[in-house]
């Protein structure tokens, strides 16, 4: 099969295979682009034409928020503004969620490349978009694409984009978990003109409403996306008045170029290499209990970026996401590791950035691949393993060390997909967004953030329980943070949260799950640090809940509650929950960063003090031993880890040379490539251990453990009430003092990973 930079040609104008925009794109001569820009501006005038562009993207974003009024836009920030330049080159990102900015680019191109002689673009249109093959997440992501002239040329874009309530499929919310196909799902609009001359085509937007079974609540998300493309249009043109369109036009080339400069200076201070990782999605539909290997390579020549997807599993089932998904949940990361100093502004880095996968993956689908829970399973799942890679790549550097961070919460999104009549008798559908809650990752020098939110939707927050009450027929029980829920490490991944709730003022809810990470930890650790607990659902019918509350004994936990346990599948369809039945959602929490036993005493004390770390997980994980106050003893905790480390390699038949010679690397934080006697190799960055030639892998030359998955955090239950593979948790320790090197999370039959090499 084909790469994708192998591919020539495409059908029915990139629609049936990825569109993969050329470098010159074929513009119809019917358009004459703005390309006249002033290459000398003063500073002062620079920064404040820079910032006024950035609050007008801002700006655009809050005024789709507040006349939307979903809670999706509201709450989830499901919605992301950005600004281009007339060719499609990224000005600025928007700070909601970002990887729907990630495919902004590839649509305008598309539409450049397929549009610009028939229908035609110009002045006043409007174009409506959410095919993925072209570039968007899901169906349910609508993109509003809109060109902004000047003089009569094109200037620049400004578009948006906002995951809209109901766009068709089989399943009400258009997230379609047993679709097979796209046919199954929500309508494909390839970029439409539904606003022409600055007026509403109707019968464009006729057809597009017909999927919806709420086309006034879509109706109205569509005219948030049209006041907001609006407002940037307008704010713009004032803008190109007061300080003329050449200067404007060079300020925005001048970002994207300081950009591109930013980026050139961190890949200068970095060496060459390849980095790997390697996670899993379980359930591609309903009764699937396999695990699909999700791969993501990194490799790094000169300047140049390459990242490719080199052994992930073929498309199939429901889980799948297309090249664009695919190519815009990496951008994510690159944007907040590489490029954060530049104030989501990445189009200067992307001039030297390749994304090179393999078509027919799943999460670089050929059509007609089902793509509708893209963003929660394939989108989710590519853009994680992405901080993994770029972090090791920045490690060498003690300057950009400092930007590294582990894997958040919600690695992949625990859905409660639930519907039925509401407490005014009317229908409903709705997900449930508390797991927006998410967590963030440890970094390389302090604890992760508890329930910090998501990374990719860098300002969101946690919906207000009393408005999802008053909204919906629901009645929380509790929502609260889990100890233990954090990747243990000598940093911390921050701690995720529970919601549960029961039914009130309706006779039933019928629910869909829609899960993945909920058997293999998504959220893995990073140079020794652990992964995060699990997603996880429960579920208790006939329980006595309305003895406790009548009795005024809210629960605390699902444990407090009697009644018939129901594990429930990843994608189980369709099952009721009553008044009665009690029903829990669990998500990710934040890897950790480096050895747990190199965390600082002080650090484990608060964790206990803060129920963040429970006594039992201090004392496993952490080799921590409590006095009878439950303080950590210092010397007997020492004395504990010493004992750990030497038990890991007693009676080891591994043969241990030290190495001394000058560090060319620092490759991770127990990890270093020396130069011993003109030879670069691998070794103990406590000890000095040989772990063998550079150009080989240093696991090798590590003690291998193979533990249970379990091990790896408390929280973690039995893989096999959902998956048939086996997974364990294999940890590698230097043979000369038993530190620990690395961990990995993999399915019992696949190889050990190869996840860095280094260029001297």
């Amino acid at each position: 099969m084909p790469r994708i930079s192998e591919m020539t040609g495409v059908d029915f104008n990139g629609v049936d295979q990825p569109y993969v925009p050329p470098k010159n794109l074929d513009i119809s001569p019917k358009l004459t682009l703005h390309k006249n820009w002033d290459s000398e501006i003063d500073p002062v005038t620079y920064e404040v034409v820079r910032h006024n562009l950035w609050q007008i993207n801002e700006e655009h974003g809050a005024t789709i928020q507040r006349i939307s009024g979903s809670p999706v836009a509201m709450y989830a920030l499901d919605l992301n503004p950005s600004i281009l330049t007339e060719d499609a080159e990224f000005v600025y990102f928007g700070p909601y969620m970002q990887y729907m900015s990630g495919v902004t680019d590839t649509q305008v191109k598309w539409t450049l490349e397929f549009r610009s002689d028939n229908p035609g673009i110009n002045e006043g249109d409007m174009f409506i978009a959410n095919d993925p093959w072209v570039g968007a997440a899901h169906q349910q992501d609508v993109m509003l694409l809109c060109p902004v002239f000047w003089e009569g040329e094109l200037f620049c874009w400004v578009t948006n984009c906002l995951h809209q309530y109901d766009i068709g499929g089989i399943t009400p919310g258009s997230f379609c978990p047993s679709a097979e196909s796209v046919y199954e799902e929500g309508i494909l609009l390839p970029p439409l003109k539904i606003i022409e001359n600055y007026e509403i085509r109707k019968d464009i937007e006729a057809v597009y409403l017909r999927s919806s079974r709420k086309p006034e609540l879509v109706a109205l998300d569509f005219r948030a996306q049209m006041a907001g493309n609006t407002t940037a249009r307008e704010r713009i043109l004032d803008l190109i008045k007061r300080y003329s369109a050449a200067t404007v036009k060079g300020v925005m080339k001048r970002v994207i170029d300081n950009s591109e400069k930013s980026y050139l200076e961190k890949m200068a201070q970095l060496p060459d290499g390849c980095w790997q990782d390697r996670t899993y999605v379980e359930a591609c539909r309903p009764g699937d209990r396999r695990t699909h290997r999700v791969m993501l390579g990194l490799r790094k020549e000169g300047n140049k970026l390459i990242f490719t997807n080199d052994g992930t599993a073929d498309q199939d089932g429901a889980m799948n996401a297309t090249y664009s998904g695919w190519r815009g949940s990496i951008m994510v990361a690159v944007n907040e590791l590489l490029c954060w100093d530049q104030y989501f502004a990445c189009g200067g880095a992307l001039r030297h950035i390749e994304f090179d996968p393999t078509p027919g993956t799943f999460n670089c689908a050929h059509f007609p691949a089902s793509v509708s829970t893209a963003p929660i399973q394939s989108m989710e799942i590519s853009l994680y393993p992405a901080y993994n890679v770029l972090s090791k790549m920045i490690y060498p550097d003690k300057t950009l060390r400092k930007d590294i961070m582990c894997i958040g919460g919600t690695s992949q999104w625990p859905a409660t997909l639930f519907r039925g009549t509401d407490q005014w008798g009317e229908k409903y559908g709705y997900l449930l967004i508390d797991p927006i809650g998410g967590a963030i990752g440890a970094f390389s020098m302090a604890d992760g953030i508890n329930t910090g939110g998501q990374s990719r939707t860098p300002i969101c927050q946690l919906p207000n329980i009393e408005h999802t009450e008053q909204s919906f027929p629901v009645l929380f029980l509790y929502r609260k943070e889990l100890p233990d829920s954090g990747g243990a490490g000598q940093y911390r991944g921050g701690l995720s949260a529970e919601s549960c709730f029961i039914p009130h003022n309706t006779d039933v809810i019928t629910q869909d799950t829609l899960s993945s990470g909920n058997a293999t930890p998504t959220s893995s650790g990073l140079m020794g640090g652990y992964p995060s607990t699990t997603n996880a659902y429960t579920f208790i019918r006939n329980s006595n809940i309305r003895e406790r509350i009548n009795s005024v004994e809210m629960p605390d936990d699902t444990s407090e509650v009697r009644g018939d346990s129901v594990t429930l599948q990843l994608r189980e369809e369709n099952f009721q929950q009553h008044a009665d039945d009690v029903y829990a959602v669990r998500w990710t929490g934040g890897g950790g960063f480096g050895d747990p036993m190199s965390r600082s005493i002080e650090d484990i004390d608060k964790d206990l003090e803060d129920y963040s770390v429970t006594e039992q997980t201090a004392h496993e994980i952490y080799g921590a031993i409590l006095d009878a106050q439950g303080k950590v003893d210092s010397e007997a905790t020492l004395c504990n880890r010493t004992k750990i480390r030497a038990a890991r390699i007693s009676g080891r038949a591994h043969k241990v040379t030290n190495r001394d010679g000058p560090v060319v690397f620092e490759v991770g934080s127990g990890l270093n490539v020396i130069d011993a006697d003109g030879q670069h190799v691998w070794a103990c960055a406590k000890c000095s251990a040989d772990l063998g030639a550079s150009d080989g892998n240093y696991k090798d030359g590590c003690i291998r453990e193979d533990r249970p998955v379990s091990a790896s955090n408390p929280l973690i239950g039995a893989p096999d009430r959902f998956i048939d593979d086996e997974v364990v948790f294999r940890q590698f320790y230097c043979p000369g003092c038993g530190s620990l090197i690395d961990n990995e999370v993999a399915v019992d039959t696949d190889p050990v990973l190869v996840d860095v090499s280094v260029v001297a």
